[in-house]
């Protein structure tokens, strides 16, 4: 048994008086020697022999006379001199019985007498709410306080009914507290706020009751920054936008700091620290003083670019991606662009961007801020698929493997392969990004495609290179450009009109490429307003018979204007010419076709422009033709398959209303193709439709539904377009 605590250290206790001093102790005590008692004279016995003696005494007294112990007992012959219990013979032997299984056992349920009253009903509290005196408040400010007041409510969250008194007052008390602070974020520091229960009639519910009274406002009577000397010299203050005479706000205070934090730093003070904020309330005048202590830190240029971590580039690659160089201004928007541009290559896990000061001078009071770039490089590699269906293309199912980092820097290696009901492709790109220069890129490709759609049926192989200056959803351009040369070799089914049946060619083709684009609009995906035009030149040579040159040439426009905040108009137009060659000497999949999702919605794929009758390879022979069949019951004799041409006009127009995430739309497009190498602008075809979005943070996804106007025979009854953006 343990014993008691030892008392602390430095504890104060009280000392103990003796009860006899050792001297009278001593005094009192009698003298004992061997004469008054031979026992005290006698050897102490050991501690064995004390055990010995203790366990004889504990045994009972003999109680008269008894038999002898049955020695026959197996228990019992064991010698010893006192027997166990477990030693004693069982007489009774249905101890030795095994016990009854537990299922044998039956069971009866324990019942109690009922009792006669009902168990006691919960009683729930029924209260109604009246807030009053924020009419006032209300008025002076843009914030409906009492709109915000009901949204946080913990009365009006309890829909009127409590469990008891004491829930009641709790929430009460709770909305009482949400008052105070709604009305001091807006000013009211002294504002009184009173809550109490009140109960009408006595059949009523219970009324909580929270009256105000706001008091005075308090306003800006003076701001101090505290901060030393910046460029320019009142950076701070101009950018903290707050004026003397103004309530004091909780919200625009807040904001205020924020945007001293976010200026300062776009305006070559990287390493700024805001301090704590001071307001000192004048009760006698409504007034206060407001002092925010701000450290600017040095004034800073871009130093050098240095990187760390699980490298995917190198500081020089960097260095291109960045659009800053040493030197210039410091500006935190051009660290954070840096950022996106290098989470935009995919090469990255994680990467981070940011200043680190020097203490190097850069002359006229300005320090080098050094550019860290911590990397953490991702997996380079890159699986992909998908699948669809095109009106007029089929079913396709396509697959991707890409290495966007095989030669280092972004040196990406890709190999497709595409497997339709219309289309077979292989293919293997090279492309390396940020060549030389941010959002430049160089692109080596080869493929080889069969095609098989109305129009014409090629093989075709190609390779091609280009340097591309595009816009990305991430970085919408106003000005792109493209240019490259082209080579390909393609054997094609084309109808030749003067034998009148289709016949196969091969066409060798060379060419150049170049493009450029201007956009003001707003967004690459999902446009509201702003404009686009875009032309293409592709200068290109049939080699066919030597060499005989020829010009492919589109123009592209569109407009956009939101005619509300929800209601937007689009517009768009196309003109495409082919110069110099005549149509039968151009390679079938060198013309102009228009009709389907990117086109004139209503048609099918290549469905619009000049076409031809050829016997239908499905009408059976007149031989074959039972008697008495009826011909409604017979295929076409004839089909009519498009040729293309040289020329061609699009335009569209197009309403979208949005509501939420969601939106639709109403359109119109038109169009046609030509044999001649100009528009003529006449037999223009028309497609009606409707169409359904759905908002994404990413862009909308389309679904179209259109149809022909006096649809023509080989034409679609109907068509659907389903894709990622605005059909222009």
């Amino acid at each position: 048994m343990p014993g008691p605590p030892e008392p602390p250290d430095g504890a104060d206790l009280p000392q103990p008086e003796p009860v006899i001093s050792q001297e009278e102790f001593e005094r009192e005590m009698p003298d004992l020697s061997p004469e008054d008692d031979p026992a005290l004279d006698e050897p102490l016995e050991t501690i064995g022999e004390f055990e010995r003696r203790m366990d004889g005494a504990d045994e009972d007294p003999p109680r008269g006379t008894s038999e002898p112990a049955p020695l026959g007992e197996e228990d019992l012959a064991d010698g010893d001199p006192i027997e166990a219990i477990g030693d004693a013979p069982i007489e009774d032997t249905a101890l030795t019985d095994p016990l009854s299984p537990i299922e044998s056992f039956e069971l009866e349920a324990v019942t109690f007498e009922d009792d006669d009253e009902p168990a006691p009903e919960l009683i729930e509290i029924s209260y109604r709410i009246e807030l009053a005196g924020l009419e006032q408040a209300d008025a002076e400010t843009a914030a409906d306080l009492r709109d915000r007041f009901f949204e946080l409510s913990a009365l009006e969250a309890g829909d009127g009914d409590a469990a008891n008194i004491a829930q009641l007052n709790a929430r009460l008390t709770e909305d009482a507290e949400l008052a105070q602070r709604l009305l001091a974020a807006q000013g009211w520091f002294g504002a009184s706020v009173r809550p109490r229960l009140d109960r009408d009639d006595d059949t009523g519910p219970l009324v909580a009751r929270i009256e105000v009274e706001p008091g005075q406002r308090y306003v800006f009577e003076e701001i101090i920054v505290d901060a030393p000397p910046v460029d320019p010299p009142n950076l701070i203050r101009d950018t903290l936008d707050l004026e003397p005479g103004e309530p004091i706000v909780a919200s625009r205070v807040q904001g205020a700091e924020a945007r001293v934090a976010v200026k300062l730093p776009q305006e070559g003070y990287p390493f700024v620290e805001i301090g704590e904020r001071d307001i000192l309330l004048d009760r006698a005048t409504g007034g206060g003083v407001y002092t925010l202590p701000v450290d600017p830190g040095p004034l800073s240029v871009f130093g050098a670019i240095t990187t760390s971590g699980d490298l995917a580039f190198s500081e020089e690659h960097v260095a291109e991606i960045a659009r800053f160089e040493r030197g210039e201004p410091y500006d935190s928007r051009m660290l954070n662009d840096l950022r996106q541009a290098l989470v935009a290559t995919g090469l990255f896990d994680t990467v981070a961007v940011y200043p680190q000061p020097t203490g190097e001078g850069a002359g006229e009071g300005r320090e080098y801020a050094r550019v860290v770039v911590e990397q953490d490089a991702g997996p380079p590699r890159t699986i992909a698929g998908n699948a669809g269906f095109g009106t007029g293309r089929g079913f396709s199912v396509e697959g991707s493997w890409t290495h966007r980092n095989l030669f280092p820097p972004e040196g990406a290696l890709s190999a497709r392969a595409l497997a339709g009901t219309q289309e077979q492709a292989l293919g293997v790109t090279f492309r390396r990004s940020n060549a030389g220069r941010r959002d430049r890129s160089f692109e080596l490709s080869a493929d080889a495609l069969r095609s098989d759609f109305e129009a014409f049926e090629a093989f075709t192989g190609r390779v091609a290179a280009m340097v591309r200056y595009i816009s990305t959803p991430i970085w919408q351009k106003r000005l792109t450009y493209g240019y490259g040369v082209q080579f390909f070799v393609s054997n094609e089914q084309d109808f030749d009109l003067v034998r009148n049946e289709r016949d196969r060619r091969t066409f060798m083709v060379a060419g150049l490429k170049g493009e450029v684009g201007f956009d003001t609009s707003d967004s690459l995906l999902n446009p509201t307003e702003g404009f686009r035009l875009t032309a293409l030149v592709e200068p290109e040579a049939s080699l066919n018979n030597g060499f005989e040159p020829y010009v492919r040439a589109q123009i592209d426009g569109s407009a956009y204007f939101p005619a509300s905040e929800s209601i937007v108009l689009a517009g768009r137009v196309r003109v495409g010419t082919i110069q110099g060659i005549d149509r039968f000497d151009l390679a079938p999949s060198r013309r102009f076709y228009a009709g389907g999702g990117g086109s004139v919605r209503g048609f099918g794929f290549q469905e619009l422009g000049p076409r031809v009758l050829e016997p239908n390879p499905n009408f059976p022979d007149p031989e074959d033709i039972e008697p008495g069949t009826d011909p409604e019951d017979l295929p076409d004799p004839f089909r009519s398959r498009p040729i293309g041409g040289r020329s061609l006009v699009e335009a569209a127009a197009e309403v979208r209303y949005r509501f939420g995430d969601y939106g639709v739309a109403a359109f119109v497009d038109a169009g046609q193709v030509y044999t001649q190498s100009m528009p003529q602008f006449d037999d223009i075809r028309f497609g009606v439709g409707i169409g359904g979005r759905y908002y994404t943070n990413f862009g909308p996804v389309r679904v179209d539904i259109a149809m022909p106007i006096d649809r023509r025979r080989g034409e679609s009854s109907f068509a659907v377009y389903v894709s990622i953006g605005q059909a222009f």
